[in-house]
């Protein structure tokens, strides 16, 4: 995968017909190892061929997959007793802040009458 993903790359980047050494020059400007027989497998398999064309053809075959969708998710909890009993909604009071004593006069800007540092 990692030999057809710079080959793509190389693609878009303007290059219509990457050969071996390009794609080879891609992956180890970020470290990757290259397997050389499978990288020459790739290019031999795309030589002479239009990417356009082959990415097209596929998605004639993708569509035989049948993808579908995710699971979908669980259904709901089911009803208690009938459904007319009420839940008690109990509204929280929000807590009120207190401002926390530090005594001593400090400033948080260094503000004390010492002189500081500054």
């Amino acid at each position: 995968m990692k030999h057809v993903a710079a080959y793509l790359l190389l693609v878009l980047g303007g290059n219509s017909s990457p050969t071996a050494d390009d794609v080879a020059k891609a992956l180890s400007s970020v470290g990757v190892e290259v397997d050389q027989d499978r990288l020459d497998a790739l290019i031999s398999d795309m030589d002479g061929k239009d990417l356009g064309e082959l990415l097209e053809s596929g998605k004639a075959e993708l569509a035989k997959f049948g993808g579908g969708g995710g699971g979908g998710g669980g259904g709901g909890g089911g009803g208690g007793a009938g459904g007319a009993a009420e839940e008690e909604v109990k509204e929280e009071e929000p807590e009120e802040e207190e401002e926390a004593d530090i005594g001593g006069g400090m400033d948080m800007f260094g503000g004390d009458d010492d002189g500081g540092d500054y």
